[in-house]
This record gives C-alpha cells, structure tokens and sequence, in this order.
C-alpha cells in the first residue's frame, strides 16, 4: 500500500528554515519523480519543486535558490530544506510520488494530476 506521510511543518519567523521530510511506504522514492507542493489560503495548489528518478531538480522561481529537493533511499524519505523563509512561504505542504508513466530519469512532470499519491499535507507559517 502506497503511503505519504509528511512532517516538519511548524511555526517559524521570516528568515528562519526548517526542513520537511516525506516518509514513503509502498514503493521506492527513487524509483519515480518526486514532488512538493504548497497551498495558501485561498490560492491554487503550486508545484515548487521536484526531482526526476536521476536526480535532476526543479524549482519554481518563488523557491529557487532558497529551498532544496533531496531524498535518502535508506530512509525512503523525500525531503524539502527551506531556508530564507518569507511570510509569503506560509502554506500547507504537500508531498507526491509522480506517475511511473510521467516521470523519467531526467524530467518530472509538472501538473498536479500527473502525480497520483499525495501525502496529508504539513503547515508551514511563518511569520513577519
């Protein structure tokens, strides 16, 4: 059985980081693309960042060169470090595991329903 469980979110000032970790169950977390993405209140759910099966990333420009997509085979866990946190970062983070059929050794996809399991989310607040 397929599971994402995500965790790290917390309260944190502008100008702090924190890390987010993915736990997967069910599959490898490099046998697939990979993905985080964020939802803030009243906004549309926005991919932020991704890791093909070879390792190659992508940011969204709002993260880039703040935020970085990792991930531990031994601990079959996806990981997002944040580090220069805005207040604009504040949202619910979610994890996804891309599709098999989306996803290569060096590109994820890049829509929402190319991914197909999605973990419970984690809260990210930060504050000015």
């Amino acid at each position: 059985q397929v599971q994402l469980v995500e965790s790290g979110g917390d309260l944190v000032q502008a100008g702090g980081s924190l890390r987010l970790s993915c736990a997967a169950a069910g599959f490898t977390v490099t046998s697939t693309a990979m993905g985080w993405f964020r939802q803030a209140p009243g906004k549309e759910r926005e991919l932020i960042a991704t890791i093909s099966t070879g390792g190659t990333t992508y940011y969204a420009d709002s993260v880039k060169e703040r935020f970085t997509i990792s991930r531990d085979y031994a601990k079959n866990t996806l990981y997002l470090q944040m580090n220069s946190l805005k207040p604009e970062d504040t949202a619910v983070y979610y994890c996804a595991r891309g599709s098999y059929s989306s996803s290569s050794y060096y590109s994820s996809p890049v829509r929402a329903n190319e991914y197909d399991y999605w973990g419970q989310g984690t809260q990210v607040t930060v504050s000015s």
